[in-house]
């Protein structure tokens, strides 16, 4: 599109403008709380579940692949309910119950949705634990702790060979093991257990449920040492439907035009809140239809996503920024994958990291050629502890916005140093980690609030409506040796927009250096074409990826003034960042501190004169 000429309109987002209250102290601490009140919720999820099953038991309601055909299978609404009426039967026979949760080790699955929600029924917790803890560890340290963390009475895998290893490092006295393939020899069958009789018992459990009723311990990510056991209660999921409600302005799940159907697809996985609260919940309560994506962002498994959208065609899609510029990559190259893409779709979200401006203009300018109409792209802000906290409900012209407070939400935005540190108040965070009371009094400050330790800051402060900006962890910036702050939330992603296509991710070095270096990682689907260019020749295209990524390093220097905001070196990464190491998180999102720890050599070569070969000088 021409310079000058108007964009095109956005499609229209069916949810309410901005309505804040704003309230400043003398010390600079500022609350923010949104005018709107919060909609109506489920009493819990469990009774969500069965309401939708009444309204339309026929409707799909999961679909997933099947690992041997590669055909979609589905589960209706109804088949649902009976399904974790049976398996919440059989739970309550083994013993499980509030004090006795449901610990899941396998990923998202129709089984895992099912043995996740028969476990909430019944009261008993559902613990579903990161994949990564059993398959690519060698002494099971975090699977341990999270085993003596809950003490589980019931384990869930769906398939048993691969978590053998895993399983025969926990202690199993008094734990029923389940799996879906592989059972005998005391581990109990899956198919065998939908079949059990339910009773009233199970009923009387679901009715019994409060707000105050756990439903999940979810785990944070454990980049700062051992994962930390968050209670999750079904007051809080349910109160995050509610926020959300709030800010709706369209009828949910329009029963009088099927054709409006919500059709989800997400790979996000349910150890997290992003996957497990948001999506999965969000699904139940608009009674939508949610396709299971077995890929992931890598290069590897990233087609099958792509072979998904195009069955699928979603009416909404959310994942980490670095999926969605391999899918914009994709679409640049594929106009069938771009059609059937945004057919259905109503809006596009991102979360976990910030989206940059070229890729944001990428999906725009993709979304138009489409439908001629540009795509609301929306973000929801958020912790595992917290639930979701802000969220960008109207129609931006700019990325790196986390939103506004959801309706029943307080904001409070403390002064720290020279940033402003989010603190949270509302029915959405959790009471405190799970034994934990020492790291509790850390975490919430005098007023309750709960500190997140990330930074953020007004797009206009004297127009408190138009949003508010990540601006990094406040504790993961760093000063350079003339003292001059470097604010890496905001460089990163600044620095990887600068670079496209060539860069998908960079982490900033330069603690108590002279300058600021950086270390990148190449665009997987722009290296191959490099690759194929250069007739398979692999240390040419390198090369020539190194040339122009030093290229658009020095053009974007030239735009920066001051001295943190200037990469000096920079070191293009041949080893992708890994999940095993904590580098690269379930939801796809790097971790700055975690690569700079590990990856020391690396770090110092970008300040070893002279510099060693590989290492491009600004």
């Amino acid at each position: 599109m021409a310079e000058g000429q108007a964009q095109p309109p956005f499609r229209p987002l069916a949810q309410k403008p901005p309505n804040i209250h704003a309230e400043s102290r003398p010390d600079g601490t500022v609350y923010l709380k949104s005018r709107e009140a919060p909609g109506s919720r489920p009493r819990t999820i469990p009774h969500a579940l069965d309401e939708r099953a009444s309204e339309h038991p026929g409707r799909p309601y999961l679909k997933e692949r099947e690992a041997d055909t590669g055909h979609w299978v589905q589960l209706t609404y109804g088949e649902a309910k009976q399904i974790t009426d049976s398996l919440g039967q059989a739970f309550l026979d083994m013993g499980a119950g509030p004090d006795a949760p449901v610990m899941i080790l396998s990923g998202n699955s129709i089984a895992t949705a099912m043995v996740m929600l028969a476990a909430q029924k019944i009261g008993a917790p559902a613990a579903p634990i990161s994949v990564a803890y059993s398959l690519m560890s060698s002494d099971f340290a975090k699977l341990k702790h999270c085993f003596d963390a809950v003490k589980p009475k019931v384990i869930f895998t769906e398939v048993l060979e691969p978590f053998k290893l895993a399983l025969a490092a926990l202690d199993p006295t008094g734990v029923t093991v389940i799996t879906k393939v592989g059972a005998g020899d005391g581990v109990l069958d899956y198919g065998e257990l939908i079949l059990t009789p339910a009773t009233e018992a199970v009923t009387r459990a679901r009715d019994s449920l409060t707000d105050d009723s756990i439903a999940k311990y979810l785990f944070t990510s454990g980049s700062t040492g051992m994962p930390k056991p968050v209670p999750t209660t079904e007051g809080a999921m349910c109160s995050m439907i509610a926020g959300q409600e709030g800010l709706r302005d369209d009828a949910r799940d329009p029963d009088h035009d099927p054709d409006a159907v919500i059709q989800m697809l997400d790979w996000l996985p349910w150890n997290h809140i992003s996957g497990s609260n948001v999506n999965f919940n969000s699904a139940i309560w608009n009674g939508a239809t949610f396709w299971i994506d077995g890929g992931k962002p890598t290069p590897v498994l990233f087609q099958q996503t792509i072979e998904n959208l195009r069955d699928c065609s979603p009416s909404v899609f959310g994942t980490a920024p670095i999926a969605l510029a391999m899918l914009a990559e994709a679409m640049e190259e594929d106009d069938e994958l771009l059609h059937a893409f945004f057919r259905k779709m109503r809006m596009v979200a991102y979360g976990g990291a910030t989206l940059s401006d070229d890729l944001y203009g990428r999906l725009q300018a993709l979304a138009i050629k489409a439908t001629g109409r540009r795509i609301p792209i929306t973000t929801m802000y958020g912790a595992t502890e917290t639930q979701g906290i802000t969220v960008v409900h109207w129609e931006v012209e700019r990325v790196g916005l986390i939103g506004l407070p959801l309706p029943g939400m307080t904001l409070k935005l403390t002064p720290v140093g020279s940033k402003l540190e989010v603190r949270v108040k509302g029915p959405t965070v959790m009471p405190g980690y799970l034994d934990m009371p020492e790291k509790n009094a850390e975490v919430f400050d005098e007023e309750g609030f709960y500190c997140l330790g990330d930074a953020a800051r007004f797009v206009d402060e004297d127009a408190p409506e138009k949003g508010i900006i990540f601006d990094g962890r406040v504790g993961e910036d760093f000063k350079l040796s003339t003292g001059t702050w470097v604010s890496v939330g905001t460089l990163r992603p600044d620095l990887v927009a600068a670079c496209s296509p060539y860069v998908f991710d960079a982490v900033i070095a330069g603690q108590d250096k002279n300058y600021a270096s950086a270390m990148l990682w190449p665009a997987p689907a722009t290296f191959e074409q490099m690759v194929k260019a250069a007739s398979g020749d692999k240390q040419a295209a390198f090369m020539k990826l190194a040339g122009l990524v030093a290229e658009k390093i020095a053009a974007f220097n030239a735009r920066e003034p001051g001295s943190s905001r200037r990469i000096r070196r920079a070191l293009i990464l041949t080893e992708p960042p890994s999940i095993d190491a904590g580098e690269i998180t379930d939801k796809g999102y790097v971790n700055q501190r975690c690569v700079i720890d590990r990856r020391t050599d690396q770090v110092d070569w970008l300040y070893t004169d002279p510099p060693p070969p590989g290492v491009m000088v600004i």
